[in-house]
């Protein structure tokens, strides 16, 4: 059998005396998008973050391409979530200095490209999410959609094989949360990327292939997959 892109297996998490998660997993395949569904304090966002190398599960592997990232050096892990993977969460966390433009090009600029190609593809992507015109505005100045969606083309720049999208329309109004939905769906699907997509709306869950719900620390699917 192929080796899937991404697979966390007998996953547990405390923070303290709080189990988060308690024997969780999640296999991903190449360009699949996967809603991880679930009550609040659930353990939704930590699976997420265990899956994406951000946190250390305390048993329970993660493996990305038969690789397992606890075996990894720091350097690698961090060049990983710079390149493979990709970030988009609740409120963009973008950096407050910096223009649209150059929020999205930090990634190449972190990578070791030169200033004027990473703002031309950085440009690009813009341009791509329909938010172009805010290129030279800082995240301060933009709407909350506006600013999803140069949050979305910052995790997608590089390319990323995986984009951990957390609660990617909490924040935001109907219209705009389906708006991003549509092109973080879209977009991905054009360039074969994976999505692991935390939220607890039906409406944002219905752009998955297929769902996992998360209970008290532990994940099942249910009988019905799309």
């Amino acid at each position: 059998m192929e080796t899937p892109l991404l697979q966390g297996s007998g996953l547990h998490k405390a923070f303290g005396p709080d189990q988060a998660l308690a024997g969780a997993g999640l296999t991903l395949e190449a360009g699949e998008i996967v809603a991880i569904m679930g009550p609040s304090g659930s353990g939704k966002s930590t699976l997420l973050h265990c899956l994406s190398g951000i946190v250390r599960p305390d048993q329970g592997q993660v493996l990305f391409r038969g690789r397992d990232l606890a075996t990894m050096p720091d350097a690698e892990r961090s060049a990983l979530r710079r390149t493979e993977f990709g970030f988009v969460f609740q409120f963009g966390q973008l950096v407050p200095e910096l223009s649209c433009l150059e929020n999205v090009a930090l990634p190449l600029r972190l990578g070791g490209m030169k200033r004027r190609p990473a703002e031309r593809m950085a440009r690009t992507w813009l341009d791509r999410l329909e938010v172009g015109d805010s290129a030279d505005s800082t995240p301060g100045r933009v709407s909350g959609g506006q600013s999803q969606r140069v949050a979305m083309a910052r995790a997608l720049i590089t390319e990323p094989s995986v984009i951990f999208a957390d609660e990617p329309t909490g924040a935001l109004d109907t219209l705009s949360g389906e708006l991003v939905m549509r092109l973080l769906s879209e977009t991905a699907k054009q360039t074969d990327a994976a999505v692991v997509l935390v939220t607890h709306e039906p409406r944002v869950a219905a752009y998955s292939d297929r769902e996992v719900i998360v209970r008290d620390g532990k994940t099942r699917e249910p009988a019905v997959t799309r």
